[in-house]
């Protein structure tokens, strides 16, 4: 009974590892092979790989874009407010020819993806590198702004982490993108916030009333520089010449009408405003 009972542990056992050293590899991906516990510094390409059972062991890692979500951040802005909630995902990929060597280097330091057999690799690595840099780049913003400047956020925490990661690997980690899905100030800040929206539409308002008076206020002063250019024209054309011909045709008038009719000009005036004091016909 126990012979048959070890056997069967033997035989699972025989089979486990069997999976272990042959199987298939998805495009994208690459396998890092071990034989006796030391790792082959050339990766496993794509496709069906087979090795001997116990002797040889393949890891899959994935050399497709991965995702880091990091979740429920509270870093403190450059006015030393904290953030009620900050979540981000940084995406990253890693050069497939170098995943035996970070298999290596960090080796605690992989993740398994959820709910499928290949690794991530250097994941928890990548991971604790955006989060400092997250911490670092907020600190770099105001918090009443920093609602607004969610792409350039991104953007600086994207250089940061390509930056970290380069140091001790370059060229092996590219950071892809970076996306800020949640970002949620403090109460306090979020009705600074408000307030400061409200102001700032207030003060567009007052701007553009400002603009309307200024603009009405032109055209009062274009009308009345056109009445005064009119009147210029006006008092220039009335000369004494003019005058006195206009008198002497008013004169000529009166004389054609007939009856008794008194016209009475100043000594001191060349020309005069007729006056009819009641002749008869």
């Amino acid at each position: 009974m126990w012979i048959r009972v070890v056997a069967g542990v033997l035989i699972l056992s025989l089979v486990g590892l069997g999976a272990a050293s042959c199987g298939t590899i998805e495009t994208g991906n690459v396998g890092v092979r071990t034989t006796l516990g030391k790792v082959n510094p050339e990766e496993v390409e794509p496709g069906i790989y087979v090795g001997l059972p116990v002797v040889t062991q393949v890891q899959v890692f994935s050399g497709k874009e991965i995702a880091v979500e990091l979740n429920d951040l509270t870093p403190k802005a450059r006015d030393n407010l904290s953030l009620r909630d900050l979540d981000l995902t940084v995406y990253y990929k890693v050069a497939t020819g170098s995943i035996a060597e970070l298999y290596i280097k960090y080796a605690a330091r992989h993740a398994r993806a959820e709910g499928a057999r290949e690794y991530l690799p250097a994941y928890q690595l990548v991971q604790g590198v955006a989060r400092n840099v997250i911490y670092e780049e907020t600190a770099r913003m105001e918090s009443l702004v920093m609602h607004t400047k969610r792409d350039e956020m991104a953007a600086a925490v994207k250089r940061g982490i390509q930056a970290e990661l380069d140091t001790n690997d370059k060229g092996v980690f590219t950071v892809t993108r970076v996306v800020v899905r949640a970002l949620t100030t403090d109460p306090a800040i979020e009705k600074a916030i408000q307030e400061s929206v409200a102001a700032q539409k207030q003060l567009e308002t007052t701007r553009q009333r400002i603009q309307i008076a200024e603009a009405e206020a032109q055209v009062e002063i274009k009308r009345a520089e056109g009445v005064a250019k009119a009147n210029q024209i006006i008092n220039q054309s009335l000369t004494r010449e003019y005058l006195q011909h206009e008198a002497n045709l008013a004169l000529m008038k009166f004389a054609e009408k007939g009856g008794t009719s008194t016209v009475v000009i100043p000594a001191n005036m060349q020309t005069a405003p007729l006056i009819n004091i009641g002749g008869s016909k």
